[in-house]
């Protein structure tokens, strides 16, 4: 799930959550804003089981994806959209 806020200065804060239902126990958010570096942005295990991280944006649209446990990749259930990627898989996508 994605929870936007914008801020006068044009950028927003996005709230990356992902559902318990993934079943992982470790996350990370990668992406095009972080050279999709897998240890960039852990994701904090919160009590419901899920995970969260938040990061400020500017404007545009931006690919991503959760590594979990170090070994899969997971979309977000909700995104904006999702595109092809060069795997033959899809990234989703996060639009400010």
């Amino acid at each position: 799930m994605l929870k936007k806020t914008y801020k006068s200065n044009g950028k927003c804060q996005v709230t990356f959550r992902l559902s318990a239902e993934a079943n992982a126990k470790k996350a990370s958010l990668c992406g095009e804003f972080n050279d999709w570096e897998k240890d960039a942005k852990p994701m904090r295990k919160l009590k419901s089981g899920e995970f969260s991280v938040s990061l400020t944006l500017e404007p545009g649209k931006y690919r991503f994806r959760y590594w979990l446990d170090g070994e899969r990749w997971e979309n977000d259930w909700e995104a904006d959209e999702y595109l092809p990627n060069e795997f033959g898989t899809e990234d989703s996508v996060v639009s400010i």
